[in-house]
């Protein structure tokens, strides 16, 4: 699997996220089902998390994909 780097504007702040392609393809799907900006989602994410953001938006995107979220 091929990790990728991202830049977002999260708050107003740029950071970067790696994610593999399958996890990137999914946040991005499930943002366009809400009807959100990748952006958006990802920010949402960030300030529920506790620990690394990448880790989160992995967690997230399998909690969504398995009904939990």
């Amino acid at each position: 699997m091929a990790l990728k780097k991202h830049s977002l504007d999260i708050a107003g702040h740029q950071t970067s996220v790696t994610l593999e392609d399958e996890f990137w393809n999914a946040l991005r799907q499930i943002a366009k089902s809400q009807g959100r900006a990748l952006n958006d989602l990802v920010a949402q994410i960030d300030e529920a998390r506790d620990g690394n953001l990448s880790s989160a938006i992995r967690v997230y995107v399998l909690k969504t994909v398995l009904g939990q979220q």
